[in-house]
């Protein structure tokens, strides 16, 4: 996955990075592991990690940064592709990355806690 404008502003910078093989970055409390999938399929250390097609990745914001998030795609150029509405009077937006990727920015508590987020529907 190459980095989009948004994964390069200075508010998420790499937390560690290995030139040609992958990049991490701080999402919230946890770390976002960007690998090259050439590299990490041939990986004899560690087991095969990597993923083919389409990928998709969901990004949570809280509430009042969800129009702004949206608001800081489009001025970077890229198109919302689809808005989903969800139960709850909850709403996702989808975007691809510069490899065709789906990204989607999802409201803070849209997929429940714990046990909810096996019933949720996202």
């Amino acid at each position: 996955m190459r980095l989009t404008p948004i994964s390069r502003q200075p508010s998420s910078p790499p937390v560690h990075r290995v030139e040609g093989r992958h990049v991490f970055f701080r999402a919230g409390t946890s770390v976002l592991l960007c690998f090259i999938a050439e590299k990490t399929k041939e990986d004899k250390n560690l087991p095969p990690h990597y993923g083919s097609g389409r990928l998709h990745m969901a990004f949570e914001v809280a509430q009042a940064d969800y129009e702004v998030w949206k608001e800081k795609v489009r001025e970077a150029g890229i198109a919302v592709i689809h808005q989903e509405p969800w139960k709850g009077n909850y709403h996702s937006f989808y975007f691809h990355d510069p490899d065709g990727h789906v990204l989607e920015i999802v409201p803070e508590g849209m997929c429940g806690q714990g046990k909810e987020i096996l019933n949720a529907e996202c």
